[in-house]
């Protein structure tokens, strides 16, 4: 985790002092069920409670100890006893480390999942109120980077929302999928511990019991956990990138925020960079990385081995974090993010009026013309307003003006005809069902 790209209360979930207050929870839980099936006094499972819930624990005593058993849960098992006393041979009847260590991380997924989650929700809320802002704004739209035909910067906005809804669904799902526990004990077959004591820490816990666990929890689940994130991450970038293009002095259709006093470049002083969706597409890049050896981790020998543990106590921290922090960036870009409505019409209008192309081939499609003709007469003009745009950046003949003067288009369609498809309005007529697509009725 670099702090630089984290927000406390999401690393604060991957601090060693969270990580053994869990690892307490799950041992004391499983000691109150212990207890009520006779496996150990109940006065033991209270005093485990009482002094083990009161502690802090010494991560500098855990360290020291695991030191020597070269053994993470030992450690804490050990330090438990000095804090809890004879009571504490009662902690862990049955378990092993897996135990502790799976359902932890599941706990820690499903607590850093529903911080993104309210990430999210602040990110749609804020894409929905700029969508409605410029509903209406036409800009030009797109394709392989080249001038097409009108859309609205609302349009933009309703897509990313579409997009990050569903990212906000899948990621609900995913922590449906990672909420499970296993208290199951060696290789999972429950011969030392009753599967009762499973299901109470699962539901002290908000969570469910694994089906079939093994020695560990099937890493099938945090490879679709981590490809989730993997796929928001994939979305910032898609709208950062979008930003990063509409920045661009040539297009300069909308920007980033600059405030009073920032510094675009050490060298010049004129500089205004879009900075924030260039660091987020570099984030973007980790937080899919992590998503490999997630997949990677599915395939662990037999009923269980460790070589996914190191992996996860890296990308678990580092893919939440960053995740994060990406999400809370992206939506202080579009709450900020400076529109230049005028703009957009300028750069739309330097094409004279190429955007209307298709209207014009259709009409000659109506009046009778065959389809190649009608794309023959159109682009041949087209390629004239192309040709004048190549030479100044600005079109310096008309495509209107072409048109009208094309004995051959004037014999299929009169000046009326010709001049009624140069409506923008034409182009956003269906702009609110798509509105009420995405919205609804709000």
């Amino acid at each position: 985790m670099i702090p630089r790209y984290s927000r406390p209360e999401m690393v604060s979930i991957w601090s060693p002092e969270t990580k053994f207050r869990i690892w307490f929870e799950i041992e004391a839980y499983a000691c109150d069920a212990l207890a009520e099936l006779g496996v150990i006094p109940k006065e033991a499972a209270k005093t485990i409670w009482d002094k083990g819930g009161k502690a802090t624990f010494d991560i500098a005593r855990i360290d020291e100890i695991e030191r020597e058993t070269k053994h993470d849960v030992i450690a804490f098992l050990t330090h438990l006893a000095e804090i809890v006393g004879p009571d504490a041979r009662f902690v862990h009847q049955g378990m092993t480390s897996s135990d502790v260590l799976d359902t932890c991380f599941n706990i820690q997924l499903m607590r850093a999942t529903d911080l993104l989650l309210k990430d999210m929700d602040a990110l749609l809320a804020a894409l929905k109120r700029r969508a409605f802002e410029h509903k209406d704004t036409v800009c030009i739209g797109r394709s392989h980077g080249i001038h097409a035909e009108p859309v609205t910067f609302g349009l933009k906005m309703a897509q990313a929302y579409a997009e990050f809804d569903r990212c906000r669904a899948r990621l609900a799902a995913a922590r449906e999928e990672i909420a499970t526990c296993a208290i199951s004990g060696a290789v999972g077959t429950f011969a030392n511990i009753d599967p009762r004591i499973e299901e109470h820490v699962a539901a002290s816990m908000g969570l469910k019991p694994e089906p079939v666990s093994t020695q560990v929890i099937p890493r099938d689940r945090h490879a679709m956990y981590f490809a989730t994130l993997g796929v928001i991450a994939s979305s910032i970038e898609r709208l950062a990138t979008e930003i990063r293009h509409l920045q661009r002095t040539e297009v300069l259709e909308a920007e980033e925020y600059f405030s009073k006093g920032q510094k675009g470049s050490s060298a010049m002083p004129h500089k205004r960079n879009p900075v924030l969706t260039e660091n987020l597409t570099g984030l973007a890049r980790m937080v899919r990385s992590y998503a490999m050896p997630a997949m990677e981790n599915v395939a662990l020998w037999h009923e269980r081995d460790i070589s996914h543990s190191s992996v996860e106590r890296m990308i678990g921290p580092d893919a939440t974090v960053t995740l994060d922090f990406a999400l809370a960036r992206l939506t202080g870009v579009v709450e900020n993010l400076v529109v230049y409505p005028e703009r957009m019409i300028g750069n739309m209008d330097r094409l004279g009026g190429l955007v209307h192309s298709q209207r014009i081939l259709l009409a000659l499609t109506q009046a009778g013309v065959s389809r190649e003709d009608a794309y023959r007469l159109v682009q041949r003009n087209a390629m004239k307003v192309w040709e004048s745009y190549q030479t100044s950046g600005n079109a310096e003949v008309d495509f209107l003006d072409s048109l009208l003067a094309d004995k051959d288009v004037r014999a299929a369609l009169s000046e009326e005809e010709i001049r009624s498809r140069f409506n923008l309005d034409y182009h956003t007529k269906q702009v609110d069902t798509i509105f009420k697509r995405v919205f609804g009725d709000s």
